[in-house]
């Protein structure tokens, strides 16, 4: 197996990423890594001597050792990052959201076909026992149809994490908890469920003094006539993740630990037989799943599996796309007070932006 070196863009989020990639060392090396401070890289880097350091990213996509180039920018950076770094030649990985709409996630696969450079969106919750599990059951039919679900992102944040200037702003975030914080759980609804057909969102900006949303409701329908119900704030005393997925086989339960908030598939599972299943069928067939690596790890893992034209199950622009096709729906919802369809098509004016059409003009 090929060894891929990887730069590191970004020093927040990609000081997870950098020690995720210390987990996989057989598929990964972090070549460099670049950020805007030398203090800031050297705090990630530690004792860490091999790693190289760069302050200048143009720098960092002429060295041709490097195959990929992750990207842990702030939002509104993360389009001209992944367009520079494709046409350099390297693959990109992004953390979410990967763009800023529709149009320039269609535009990123148009650079990518030309350039023949894979674009690897981050959606790190899906990897890990308890979405292992899950998927083998579901796999295996003892699930039988989705009937309804129902998701929880109750985190807190404050005045602390949206003292960084770009925080909470349309210009800088490109939204708020809708995108910023419950766009995972709403990616885990898609890989279990489906696809969604329609929404209808209560977006309110009620916990903190920002220019988006921190509190919201969602009741969504999925193709597969399956129902579901979202409830999302930042307000909360602690960070809770809950999923719960009612299928006509069983019934499927994260377990909501405050210590595993944003590793969902990692918490412990409780997966209930619903007559005519057995319990000792679902016991009997998760007794064969694989412990597989998880969260960043896993999902570096996969990459590495699809870069080397391995059996993988890596993240895709499909799934970034559907993803963010569900947060313009939600934004559209929200302002039209009406159920909104799924997908979005290219002559709908959301296809351009979900932003406020007042930031737009601004813009």
């Amino acid at each position: 197996m090929k060894k891929y070196q990887v730069a590191i863009i970004g020093t927040n989020i990609g000081a997870k990423h950098f020690e995720n990639f210390q987990k996989v060392p057989e598929r990964f090396n972090v070549h460099t890594l670049c950020g805007l401070t030398r203090e800031a890289i050297d705090k990630i880097l530690k004792s860490n001597n091999k790693t190289k350091i760069s302050l200048n990213f143009d720098d960092v996509l002429k060295v041709k050792e490097i195959d990929i180039i992750d990207i842990c920018l702030p939002p509104h950076l993360h389009f001209s990052a992944c367009k520079k770094s494709l046409e350099a030649g390297k693959h990109v990985i992004c953390e979410k959201p990967l763009v800023s709409s529709l149009k320039e996630i269609d535009e990123l696969q148009k650079i990518s076909r030309k350039t023949r450079k894979i674009i690897f969106p981050v959606f790190q919750y899906r990897y890990g026992s308890g979405f292992s599990k899950l998927k083998a059951l579901i796999k295996s039919g003892l699930t039988g149809k989705p009937l309804v679900a129902s998701l929880e992102t109750h985190w807190n944040r404050g005045k602390d994490y949206y003292s960084k200037p770009w925080r909470g702003t349309w210009k800088g975030e490109q939204g708020g908890a809708i995108l910023s914080h419950s766009i995972h759980i709403h990616d885990l609804l898609n890989m279990i469920f489906g696809p969604v057909s329609n929404v209808f969102a209560k977006l309110t900006t009620s916990v903190n003094d920002i220019e988006v949303e921190d509190c919201a409701a969602l009741s969504i329908e999925m193709e597969n006539g399956a129902v579901v119900t979202s409830s999302i704030t930042l307000g909360a005393a602690n960070n809770t993740s809950r999923l719960r997925f009612c299928f006509e086989g069983l019934t499927a339960e994260s377990g909501a630990s405050p210590e595993k908030p944003y590793n969902p598939a990692d918490d412990e599972w409780k997966f209930l037989a619903r007559t005519p299943v057995t319990q000792n069928q679902i016991n009997q067939l998760l007794s064969k799943v694989k412990q597989p690596k998880s969260w960043y790890a896993g999902m570096f893992d996969q990459i590495a599996n699809k870069l080397d034209s391995s059996k993988s199950d890596e993240v895709t622009l499909h799934d970034a796309k559907k993803s963010l096709e569900f947060v313009t729906a939600v934004y559209e919802s929200s302002r039209q007070n009406k159920n909104i369809k799924l997908p979005i098509e290219k002559n709908s004016p959301l296809y351009n932006s979900w932003l406020p059409n007042e930031i737009i003009s601004k813009n």
